[in-house]
């Protein structure tokens, strides 16, 4: 597993309770809603660096 690190996140009001909502939506913590926002963001952006195709598999 990918080693996390932690920071200080500033966030106004209106906008924490809208993730907040959203999570409890989805079933998950606000940490693992702001995760998941910013892994679809850099993923859509193409920030991502591109998995692997797995071994084994057809070509």
């Amino acid at each position: 597993m990918a080693e996390k690190k932690s920071f200080a996140l500033r966030i106004d009001a209106e906008t924490m309770k809208a993730i907040e909502k959203w999570a409890a939506d989805e079933f998950r913590s606000v940490n693992g809603q702001i995760e998941w926002m910013l892994h679809k963001g850099l993923k859509d952006a193409g920030r991502l660096k591109k998995e692997e195709k797995k071994k084994g598999g057809t070509v």
